[in-house]
């Protein structure tokens, strides 16, 4: 408990030392008319990014397992916009992610910004549906399942030359630098663990997703043109219910520390600009930690890893989440 205590202290800590190299977006940026889908838009951070687009004139898809409809109805009254709708999917379990792809296939949609932010923290380790540990299956294996749903079914669309390329962000954590080396040997192996190591395993499921961005975005933008622009940002502590987990003893050490937490609208600001702001649509890569541009750990970057953390998780999409034909 302990430990967990001085890891939220610390993050507290290092957002007032973060020295911002981009500004919030201006309130007087629009997005008319694009297309938008955020996951875990119900609550905390993903609602407040939600808010956030729709109030700016964008068609706001909120795809999330619980909230219906109370939360949609609260971001359209938020946001004073009625283009805002909900989608049902539960990222534990691939069978709902593919029917979310399905439903935006049938229904012909093409996104301009897609935010996967949907996150967790569970206090013990437990298993997905198709028995992964939680954190790998949401924060990792179902967002690269997305992304090869969405780029095979015209949902994503590569662009040429002078067109506005769509924006792809990961809402990760600067715990990806906390993590040892990806066990490759052993991926996507269940691994069994209590309160003790679970910020270990957050830690090792946000480098995955560090990893699998920075190669999606090598993939995707071979040469200087950038088709999908892809983007990933830490936003640092936000006062939301990702630790609602938490054993009910470690809560009153929690609470006095989370309320000193920025609010899920001040957290959204990296998410806005990456977003919304003209110059990350014109090239790829970027790693936001809140405001201040830099690089991700170099085991996140290292194109080795890159390229084996692809091979081997398409592996394990094509056992357990084979594309569905249309």
């Amino acid at each position: 408990m302990k430990r967990i205590v001085e890891s939220i202290a610390k993050a507290l800590r290092d957002r007032g030392s973060v020295e911002a190299t981009v500004s919030p977006l201006p309130p007087d940026v629009r997005i008319d008319g694009k297309r938008c889908l955020v996951t875990g838009a119900n609550t905390g951070l993903g609602k407040a990014v939600a808010i956030e687009f729709a109030r700016r004139g964008g068609h706001v898809l909120m795809a999330c397992r619980g909230g219906h409809p109370h939360a949609g109805e609260e971001v359209r009254r938020a946001s004073g916009s009625d283009r805002v709708e909900m989608l049902r999917v539960d990222l534990a379990d691939l069978r709902s992610v593919h029917d979310l792809c399905d439903t935006l296939r049938n229904r012909q949609v093409v996104l301009d910004i897609a935010v996967l932010n949907a996150g967790l923290m569970p206090a013990r380790a437990r298993r997905s549906h198709e028995g992964f540990e939680l954190m790998f299956a949401v924060h990792f294996l179902a967002n690269r399942v997305l992304l090869d749903r969405w780029l095979a079914d015209g949902v994503i669309r590569p662009v040429t030359a002078g067109d506005a390329p769509p924006r792809v962000v990961f809402v990760a954590s600067e715990a990806h630098r906390s993590s040892g080396p990806i066990d490759f040997e052993r991926f996507g192996a269940f691994q069994d663990y209590g309160i003790r190591d679970g910020l270990k395993y957050y830690g090792l499921s946000k480098l995955h997703l560090c990893t699998y961005a920075t190669e999606l975005s090598r993939r995707l933008n071979p040469d200087a043109q950038t088709r999908v622009a892809v983007h990933a940002l830490c936003p640092g502590p936000v006062a939301s219910d990702i630790a609602r987990e938490a054993p009910l003893a470690l809560k009153p050490l929690l609470a006095p520390i989370m309320k000193r937490f920025p609010s899920p609208a001040r957290a959204a600001e990296p998410v806005s600009y990456l977003c919304c702001a003209p110059d990350p649509g014109t090239r790829s890569g970027m790693y936001l930690h809140i405001l201040r541009e830099k690089r991700p750990s170099d085991l996140a970057t290292d194109p080795a890893n890159g390229a084996r953390l692809w091979d081997v998780s398409e592996a394990l999409v094509q056992r357990y989440a084979p594309v569905r034909p249309a």
